[in-house]
């Protein structure tokens, strides 16, 4: 019994074969997803020697940051790095603000087919966008709003930007479990649905706000295939620019040295970190308050 105890564990603590389980698969998950990012970053710093030599695998003989240099230029880094922000901050902040009125109306009011239009708002995120995209696309022609953040602000504003369904849901679970002594208290005091709404809601749910924004900007910033059909030519982002990296190089760096240069894969791999550094910034400054709010705001299911 006591050798049972010792490796399966006790309802309060775990065994050795728990443990040896649990630290292998969170080791197995890291695996995958950091070896992406350990071999970027290795071959960004590759020089073409490097890269060449087969018995460079990891570790590269010296850092190279030509690529980085080259990389900056290539993708027009601190413009579009502005301008990608700009599309992906205010239609997140927008859709955010819009879900938590929608998921508060439908937290906290009664009305007639309530149940209903809640199930046909999460089937919402069931529908992929590019299947809507071509009656989207011909109703902004009509409005003249192709072209600009417009394509991407008036359907957050409408509570359909990219994935609004999940962001709804998530208020929607987090004003559920707010006391309604506290509104009951003040509406005693003369408050209004409105002040209740700003005053009181909305400071109790950080949690949902912070996962919603992050989950929104992270969306919004590797959307691709919706910023080119909506934006056209008149607004860039960095994810965009780099699917056109290696027609971007070789105009830049032809031009200036006149001669055929060829992008390795060293100079593709710093393209594709300095796309993604951004978001590796935003996730590492917000980790803390991230994971405590995906606990708190119950997007797990719990």
């Amino acid at each position: 019994m006591k050798i049972k105890r010792l490796v399966f564990g006790r309802k309060s603590e775990y065994g050795i074969f728990s443990k040896i389980l649990f630290i292998t698969t969170l080791v197995g998950i890291g695996f995958v997803f950091l070896y992406p990012l350990f071999y970027m970053i290795s071959f960004s710093f590759k020089s073409l020697e490097d890269l060449l030599n087969p018995s460079v695998i990891w570790i590269p003989s010296r850092l190279f940051w030509q690529n980085y240099l080259q990389s900056l230029q290539t993708l027009n880094y601190i413009p579009l790095l502005l301008e990608t922000l700009y599309v992906t901050i205010l239609p997140s902040v927008l859709q955010c603000m819009v879900a938590a009125f929608v998921g508060y109306g439908f937290a906290r009011f009664e009305f007639r087919a309530k149940n209903l239009l809640l199930a046909l708002v999460l089937v919402t995120f069931l529908i992929p966008p590019q299947v809507l995209v071509i009656p989207r696309y011909v109703l902004f022609h009509q409005m003249g709003i192709l072209d600009s953040i417009a394509a991407y602000a008036l359907p957050a504003i409408m509570g359909q930007g990219l994935n609004s369904a999940i962001f709804i849901l998530i208020f929607y679970q987090t004003f559920r479990t707010l006391p309604k002594a506290l509104e009951e208290a003040a509406k005693i005091d003369g408050a209004g649905h409105f002040r209740i709404f700003f005053q009181i809601a909305l400071p109790l749910a950080p949690a949902a706000f912070i996962v919603s924004f992050l989950f929104s900007f992270v969306w919004y910033w590797n959307e691709t295939y919706l910023a080119t059909i909506y934006f056209g030519n008149n607004l860039t982002t960095l994810p965009l620019q780099l699917q056109r990296f290696v027609e971007a190089f070789n105009r830049i760096f032809e031009r200036q040295q006149e001669t055929t240069v060829n992008v390795n894969e060293g100079i593709e791999m710093a393209g594709t970190f300095l796309t993604i550094l951004p978001l590796l910034i935003v996730y590492f400054v917000l980790q803390k308050y991230f994971v405590g709010s995906i606990e708190k705001s119950g997007i797990t299911g719990e």
